[in-house]
């Protein structure tokens, strides 16, 4: 078996079989915390960070991780700088964030909330799933925390905003539209794909999958009557019976907004002008203002031209 691609074929690789790791951190006020987390990203100057996504009302944030993908010649994934970078990344986050003492608009379940890879270039959706189970078994075992696989990764193709419901993810459990600490059972309802049963107060669970590319587009409402940007996020998702392929969260975003939060599973399909004129026409209906909504990322062309410029030694990084 050749564990050893020629410098040629490495060359190769590192542009074109590549993958995109948003990993979501349950914090973004703690500046000490989110910097250990960075210089671990640091370690391997092969994974490259191309964006992240701060927001302090909803305490969160994301990274967005780049690199390559190495097989062997059966077509297995053996190696990829990912590994260890995120292993890095995700250890330093359980070292300075306590899910106890945090607090925001923002649902969560656990410190290191979720992991979605995403397929780049030349690399396939089921070489994302393959490595996100690789990392799923990897920090499942490490940490000892319990790890639920979605979507492509996920033996059924289970979808995430489902395992979410059933593990009520979407419900707040301070001041009516706040998250804060652990207050479920330390035994879970349900029993997770990889990991314990029992939970970690401090940690929390890890979501972890694989999907085609998702883009986040959030839309803010100058209102903070939370009940009407509710009703309006519900109307406009694919669950409501609104726009196809769309799932929207109605939040708080701040002291004197609200946000609608949407995921456009299928970009292409149906994307941003559709959602943002269909928020428009129902919050006039409503009587409220509604501003130009936000992408959170980048787009996979982007990202691809930044993460290639960046390894060239383009730009720092």
């Amino acid at each position: 078996m050749d564990l050893n691609p020629s410098y040629k074929d490495m060359k190769s690789t590192k542009k074109s079989m590549l993958l995109c790791c948003k990993l979501y951190v349950s914090e973004s006020r703690n500046h000490t915390a989110l910097d250990s987390i960075e210089r671990a990203a640091r370690l391997d100057g092969e994974t490259i960070i191309v964006n992240k996504f701060e927001d302090r009302a909803y305490n969160r944030i994301r990274y967005t991780l780049v690199s390559y993908i190495v097989h062997d010649s059966t077509g297995n994934i053996i190696y990829s700088p990912l590994q260890r970078t995120l292993q890095s990344m995700v250890e330093a986050a359980y070292e300075a964030i306590n899910l106890e003492l945090q607090c925001g608009a923002h649902p969560r379940l656990g410190v290191v909330d979720d992991i979605v890879f995403h397929p780049l270039a030349q690399a396939s959706l089921d070489e994302a799933a393959s490595f996100a189970k690789m990392a799923a078994a990897d920090i499942a075992n490490k940490f000892q925390v319990p790890v639920f696989l979605y979507d492509a990764a996920h033996p059924m193709g289970k979808p995430l905003d489902i395992i979410r419901r059933e593990l009520g993810y979407y419900r707040p459990n301070f001041m009516g539209n706040q998250w804060s600490g652990w207050d479920m059972p330390e035994v879970l309802p349900e029993k997770p794909d990889v990991g314990p049963t029992m939970v970690s107060r401090a940690r929390g669970i890890v979501m972890i999958g694989a999907r085609p590319w998702v883009s986040a587009y959030n839309i803010p409402i100058v209102s903070t009557d939370i009940s009407a940007t509710r009703r309006i996020a519900r109307m406009v998702s694919a669950r409501g019976g609104g726009l196809p392929t769309v799932q929207t969260l109605g939040l708080f975003h701040g002291e004197d907004s609200t946000e609608i939060a949407c995921m456009l599973l299928e970009p292409n399909r149906i994307g941003a002008e559709q959602v943002q004129y269909q928020v428009e026409m129902l919050a006039a209906q409503e009587g409220l203002d509604v501003e130009e909504g936000y992408f959170t990322d980048f787009s996979p062309d982007m990202i691809i031209e930044k993460y290639l410029k960046l390894i060239s030694g383009d730009e720092s990084h």
